[in-house]
């Protein structure tokens, strides 16, 4: 563990290795065997599972906290709790009577804001050389959790409007960090999934002025920042980039030759896409060695934070984390593992769905609405257009790639991207949300061509 060849790669240093920070969130409520309902609302629990994690994987940085929703339940909105996931936001004031001068920023004491701020201390105590990461939920995803599914119309119809509800989102992102930075927190990540979703002309419009000065806020204070988006953000990372952040922070979807090349251009250094499910829930030992040492001899030397994709999910063997590690570790590790060779997914067992008769199909292949905030709304959008005509000649299918069936669909579809909407069988939308007007047509459309080729 080296918190100070962490801050090393976060300035773009060269360092003997990358730095690692496995991102343990729910994960430690499996390594303590509490459900993630009861250990994100209970301080002495996220206290002992972080500290079980940090003792297993050795890691120069953690997550003291890994959950997009803090911020929104502090606000006002209710959420839905699972035993094996984050809780997920099912309530958006904006759209059901608030008014936005309704809303206040979360003071200190609000919601579990104070349980986040408890375990930053507590963690910084306790560990001398481990860097604590806090993250807040950037600003258009928090807007997201206001509005709900709406965002996406009010983009074209009012966006003065929308640009005010992420100025709000904006005060709360520095506020929030602004707690955690007086509890000790050594980072700051600010995680705006939502980004992969929209265009770079309403990334210009809407997200690049709000977020920098998150980061300019959290910088002048002496913190690293590191601007975290999951999904298929690689139309945005050089505006992403161009926000100053100290670190760009991806998932699976972007390649990581693509992020380095831009990040370091930039001075700024880059992290995560190491496959969430496919490998780390799923594979082997093996197959997680294979992966980190292709990440480790990609990212090199020089501004890299060895990382999963995303919140590690809840069931991830410890083993499989513990592999990577241990690839990271191992000085002569190109001797030791570079003639591993990591197993193919079979799919010729898979059973692709009958996309004949009366019926419009929409398959939407997430990794997991339940969990994350992309392929939440992306779902939500979806559900949002069945209208009751609809609904009687659509059917809805969500395929969770925490299940290697949905991974071996989806390789038999050739879908490459999370979150992905197809519509009886061909791919219209990957990795963004159009408007919930475009996607209405697009699926009546596709429905009224069904009927006549039907009759």
């Amino acid at each position: 563990m080296s918190k100070q060849l962490l801050f090393d790669v976060l300035r773009c240093k060269e360092a003997k290795r990358p730095a690692w920070v496995p991102f343990v969130g729910c994960h430690g409520a499996k390594l303590i065997d509490i459900a993630a309902d009861k250990y994100l609302r209970n301080a002495d629990y996220i206290f002992d599972g972080v500290s079980k994690a940090i003792d297993l994987y050795k890691p120069d940085g953690i997550p003291a906290f890994f959950d997009l929703q803090v911020e929104a339940e502090a606000i006002g909105c209710k959420l839905k709790w699972v035993p094996d996931n984050p809780p997920s936001v099912i309530s958006h004031p904006l759209i059901e009577g608030a008014k936005l001068d309704d809303l206040h920023i979360p003071t200190k004491n609000d919601g579990r804001i104070p349980i986040m701020v408890d375990v930053i201390e507590r963690l910084k105590s306790k560990f001398d050389d481990v860097a604590i990461y806090a993250l807040v939920t950037g600003p258009f995803t928090l807007a997201l959790h206001l509005m709900g599914a709406d965002i996406f119309t009010e983009m074209y119809d009012n966006p003065e409007y929308l640009k005010k509800v992420i100025n709000f989102t904006k005060e709360t992102c520095k506020t929030v960090s602004n707690y955690y930075i007086q509890a000790g927190a050594d980072v700051i990540a600010v995680v705006d999934p939502m980004v992969s979703q929209i265009s770079p002309e309403h990334f210009e419009e809407f997200e690049k002025d709000a977020i920098s000065e998150v980061f300019s806020f959290i910088k002048q204070r002496g913190v690293y920042t590191s601007f975290f988006v999951c999904g298929n953000a690689k139309r945005n990372i050089e505006l992403m980039v161009s926000c100053k952040p100290d670190n760009i922070s991806v998932d699976e979807n972007i390649p990581l030759e693509y992020l380095k090349e831009i990040a370091l251009n930039n001075n700024v250094s880059f992290g995560g896409n190491i496959e969430l499910t496919s490998v780390m829930l799923l594979g082997s030992e093996d197959d997680n060695r294979v992966s980190a040492f292709k990440h480790i001899e990609i990212g090199g030397n020089r501004g890299y934070v060895l990382s999963p994709g995303c919140d590690i999910p809840y069931n991830t063997p410890v083993k499989n984390i513990q592999a990577i590690a241990e690839v990271l570790f191992e000085e002569s590790r190109y001797e030791k593992y570079a003639n591993l060779i990591a197993k193919e997914i079979d799919i010729n067992d898979v059973r692709i769905p009958n996309f004949e008769g009366d019926i419009l199909r929409i398959d939407l292949f997430t990794l997991d609405s339940a969990a994350c905030a992309p392929c939440q709304y992306m779902v939500e959008a979806v559900l949002q257009t069945l209208d009751e005509d609809l609904k009687n000649n659509v059917r809805v299918f969500e395929h969770k790639i925490k299940n290697i069936e949905a991974i071996k669909l989806m390789k038999s579809l050739n879908v490459t991207q999370i979150p992905t909407i197809m519509i009886d069988g061909k791919i219209e939308y990957e990795s963004i949300i159009p408007s919930i007007q475009e996607l209405k047509s697009k699926i009546e459309g596709a429905l009224n061509r069904k009927l006549k080729s039907y009759k």
